[in-house]
């Protein structure tokens, strides 16, 4: 697909690993129109409340939207119920607007990738949201996007059933750097969110650079 770099995003690595004690979400910065690279530093991590987020993958402009009426409307139910929304009710709403969002005729496909997780009391929790509005609970990790092959290969030899957070963010590392490596369409850097019981903080992030000095 090759579009106006500021409505597609064609390519990404995002990943969410399911711990004992959390969960983890990573992902690279690159954005891409075609084979152009049109940003280098890109959110693909968005925070929805304080202790539940989103990765994103597809086209920008129905990321963004989409996300803008999530928030919103989150936000709108908390002021009428006075309480946080579930994991899952926030999973479920996503999912309606994507559901919604694929069907409509458009010139420009409206095409949105999800995986949503965060804590509530009743736990940790990943979510799969498909670019169809499917939604698929994960109990260990999900990728998503073009360098989602590589990244599972990583994933799949080296994550251990009740890995910490601390061990998960190391994990994602590798296996965002293993897409780096090998898609073109992932790159420039690496975003890595932990979710505990006390909320969401950015654990690490980092440029990198192909500048020859």
């Amino acid at each position: 697909m090759v579009e106006d770099k500021h409505i597609m995003k064609t390519g990404t690595t995002t990943i969410a690993i399911k711990c004992k004690d959390g969960v983890v979400l990573a992902a690279d910065k690159r954005a891409t129109a075609g084979y152009l690279i049109a940003a280098k530093k890109v959110k693909k991590i968005v925070p929805i409340t304080d202790k539940i987020a989103v990765t994103t993958a597809g086209t920008v402009s129905d990321i963004q939207l989409l996300v803008k009426l999530l928030t919103a409307e989150i936000k709108i139910k908390k002021i009428r119920t006075g309480r946080e929304s579930h994991v899952s009710e926030v999973v479920n709403l996503l999912a309606n607007l994507v559901y919604n969002n694929i069907r409509k005729l458009s010139l420009i496909p409206g095409i949105s990738h999800f995986i949503a997780a965060g804590v509530d009391n009743k736990g940790y929790h990943v979510y799969d949201i498909g670019a169809d509005g499917s939604i698929s609970e994960v109990d260990d990790f999900v990728s998503s996007g073009s360098g989602s092959v590589m990244a599972y290969g990583v994933l799949e030899t080296m994550y251990k059933k009740d890995i910490s957070v601390d061990d998960a963010v190391e994990l994602g590392k590798k296996a965002i750097n293993a897409a780096v490596q090998r898609d073109i369409a992932s790159g420039n850097g690496i975003d890595i969110i932990a979710i505990r019981e006390n909320g969401l903080k950015m654990v690490f992030t980092k440029e990198l650079s192909y500048v020859i000095e």
